[in-house]
């Protein structure tokens, strides 16, 4: 019986983390970055109001991916949580922190929204400071990269967690802390240092914690039924 109810809950966190970051990739790089132009705000606000059901529609797409990511880091907690309560609980908590910042630029979405569609604001700034307001909301990759810092930290946690259990290949385990140990360091040296990203590329900050995310995400799916966690 506890086996099953184990490899339930890695279907569950294999599921979520799969199917959220199709709906955060979907609608970010699929919908938002056609609609916004950040080299021209007239044109991004004529596309906003234009197909604003659609931009709406990203919001939503947002949100659910914080729900997802809530369900996720609920049952990765209750799989690596015989491996180390304390450990579990703090990664949980990185990660819950991280999608704060997705909330974060869900409201700044709908913030957009209202400086177009409400005349008090449009009135009250020149055009170039409401095109200011409106790039200043929209951009949300110094928001994103805040998150990403305290993900990375949740991630090498996972992938230490991971590398105790037997849950997933031990080479795969250390290929998670590594990359996310790196997304990590990235991170912080492109905060401190914005022309950091001239030496190495911001796709190269997250893009290897992710693909192991996915891979990890995929054997929990398929894998975890014929393994059992070590005893630690």
């Amino acid at each position: 019986m506890k086996d099953k109810r184990l490899s339930a809950i890695a279907r569950l966190a294999g599921a979520s983390y799969l199917l959220s970051t199709v709906i955060v990739v979907y609608a970010n790089l699929g919908i938002v970055k056609k609609l916004v132009v950040f080299n021209n705000m007239a044109e991004t606000t004529k596309n906003i109001t234009s197909q604003e059901n659609l931009f709406r529609f990203t919001i939503v797409l947002n949100l659910f991916y914080c729900v997802g990511t809530i369900i996720n880091l609920s049952a990765i907690y209750a799989l690596l949580k015989p491996l180390g309560n304390t450990l579990s609980l703090i990664a949980a908590s990185l990660k819950f922190v991280m999608l704060l910042t997705w909330i974060f630029i869900a409201v700044n979405s709908y913030v957009v929204l209202r400086l177009i569609n409400v005349p008090v604001y449009t009135q009250a700034f020149n055009q170039d400071q409401f095109n200011a307001l409106v790039r200043l909301n929209l951009s949300g990759s110094g928001i994103y990269y805040v998150g990403l810092l305290f993900w990375s930290l949740a991630a090498t946690v996972y992938s230490y967690l991971f590398f105790r259990s037997n849950y997933i290949p031990k080479l795969l385990a250390i290929f998670g802390m590594v990359s996310s140990f790196w997304c990590l360091i990235c991170t912080v040296a492109y905060m401190i240092y914005p022309s950091f990203s001239n030496a190495v590329n911001l796709w190269w900050f997250d893009s290897p914690m992710v693909v192991f995310e996915i891979v990890v995400s995929i054997w929990l799916l398929f894998g975890i039924r014929q393994r059992q966690p070590v005893s630690v």
